[in-house]
């Protein structure tokens, strides 16, 4: 949680204590409201019926240094901080970095905090295991990259209508100025954006968080035109059910390969001359037929067969 928060009553930190209690959704226990006024009881029923919240605690770490330069302890001039960062692989959210504003900032200087996320995620720097990799994932867990696209992790945006800026007008700004951060290549062939070296840019409302809370229709992936459910807006549905349609197929060819090559190799299978059955496959394996075998040698026995195997 940040730092005395909620001695002081500042503003952002209890804004982002806010953001991380909205993605938990925590539930109470039913037990302690017993005899508690019927409101109260109901709102607690209400609260552990809804849909499951992201991780724990231990889930959330705020106020993170990310280095264009120098050390994670020692960051150089320049570098971002993140308000928190998420890390629940449990959950389906590997890695996820959140920005909270109160609607008070300019547009212009909380969309300037992404040039110092994309110089973060481009820096490279040697592992323990002496493999240069973006030294984002020398310290997170996340799926490995595939060569042909290279996504940035993901970033939540949680405007609170603290300020007298509207949310809705501060998110139109954020993503106009940030859209070389964001926006995707559209592949007309395949029907789907390519995000490669881009950052997913999320944005929400605190009240829409609380009211929905990452399961529901509460957030808007720049360069969509609608709300949905957190993991939706995060992940590229359009990708997946190409990618997803490429592997059957490409299955589906295999299989039809299979089968042309077992038809076409089915009239030279053996025949027992005692019984007149065609070998089955570990039989005709059984002997290491070939096709340079007399037609003599495709006559073998059942039981010459029998006597040759391991």
């Amino acid at each position: 949680m940040p730092k005395s928060g909620g001695r002081s009553g500042a503003a952002h930190p209890m804004t982002v204590t806010e953001t991380v209690l909205a993605l938990i959704r925590p539930k109470p226990d039913l037990d302690l409201v017993v005899g508690e006024p019927a409101e109260a009881v109901a709102a607690a029923r209400a609260a552990v019926d809804a849909p499951d919240g992201i991780g724990t605690l231990t889930s959330y770490a705020t106020e993170v240094a990310l280095p264009v330069k120098g050390t994670w302890k020692n960051p150089a001039i320049g570098s971002a901080r993140a308000d928190i960062v998420l890390t629940a692989p449990e959950a389906g959210m590997p890695l996820l970095f959140i920005e909270a504003d109160n609607c008070t900032e300019e547009a212009d200087l909380i969309a300037s905090k992404f040039d110092k996320y994309a110089r973060f995620f481009q820096r490279q720097e040697k592992d323990t295991d002496n493999i240069e990799k973006p030294l984002w994932r020398t310290r997170w867990s996340a799926p490995a990259s595939e060569e042909y696209e290279r996504v940035h992790p993901p970033v939540l945006l949680v405007f609170h209508q603290v300020g007298k800026r509207p949310a809705k007008t501060q998110m139109a700004r954020v993503a106009d100025l940030t859209r070389h951060h964001w926006q995707g290549r559209w592949h007309h062939g395949h029907g789907y954006h390519s995000y490669d070296h881009r950052i997913p840019v999320v944005a929400t409302t605190l009240d829409l968080l609380r009211e929905h809370g990452p399961a529901g229709p509460a957030f808007w992936r720049f360069g969509r035109d609608h709300r949905e459910p957190l993991l939706e807006a995060i992940g590229n549905s359009r990708r997946d059910a190409y990618l997803a349609r490429s592997r059957k197929a490409a299955q589906e060819e295999q299989r039809r390969c299979e089968e042309e090559e077992a038809a076409r190799r089915e009239p030279w299978r053996p025949v027992c001359k005692d019984c007149g059955q065609k070998f089955t496959d570990d039989r005709w394996k059984a002997v290491e037929y070939t096709r340079d075998w007399t037609s003599a040698s495709r006559t073998r026995t059942c039981a010459s067969t029998a006597s040759t195997r391991p």
